[in-house]
């Protein structure tokens, strides 16, 4: 459809070469038919008053190119970005960090049209089922560093997103073993205050 992603790797035609494939794509984007995003991202404008067209969203390119595959979700937003969305700061982030299967290494950074974005591997296999645990242990982990705010308003915001998610103490005790100890470590669930680890803090 008009302004949605288009991955060149994503293409493929039987019978047609990729070279073959590469040199078409090429043929419309110098004709105007597709307007290309960054290497190897092009998108079908859609029509505009303004002489310069319509631009993609980063966030849709982010969305198909690192965290959709085939098989559907397979990574999701983490640090400061998704902190922000929680209303836990008011950062704005100089670059994005995405957590997604597709990454070959621990930690690379790159670029997307000029944006700066850190591309994460997951600590264990994100699906449609376990991203929204994983991404919550992603910003437990890192949550002194990340949020502004702290004590009974952190927990609230905590709480109130966890509630909103859907996502149980049970959900998160499946990963535990991926992350640090600081997260749950000398925990009996039972404590209050400080003596409560981070994850049951929320609860």
């Amino acid at each position: 459809k008009e302004n949605e992603p288009i991955l060149l790797s994503n293409i493929k035609i039987e019978g047609v070469s990729d070279v073959n494939v590469r040199q078409q794509i090429k043929k419309l984007s110098d004709d105007g038919s597709v307007k290309r995003y960054d290497t190897g991202i092009y998108f079908i404008p859609k029509k505009s008053v303004f002489k310069s067209g319509s631009q993609l969203s980063l966030n849709d390119v982010i969305q198909c190119k690192y965290l959709q595959d085939e098989t559907g979700l397979c990574g999701y937003i983490s640090g400061v970005d998704f902190a922000n969305q929680l209303g836990l700061t008011t950062q704005v982030p100089m670059k994005k960090e995405i957590v997604t299967n597709k990454a070959t290494k621990d930690y690379r950074e790159t670029t997307l049209a000029n944006s700066s974005i850190v591309i994460r591997k997951p600590r264990t296999k994100v699906t449609e089922e376990n991203y929204k645990a994983l991404q919550l242990l992603d910003l437990l982990k890192d949550i002194d560093i990340v949020a502004e705010v702290a004590g009974d308003l952190l927990n609230e915001k905590l709480f109130s997103y966890m509630k909103k998610a859907a996502i149980t103490f049970s959900d998160l005790d499946l990963y535990l073993d991926y992350y640090p100890e600081k997260i749950y470590k000398d925990c009996d669930g039972k404590g209050d205050g400080n003596e409560l680890c981070r994850a049951c803090r929320i609860i």
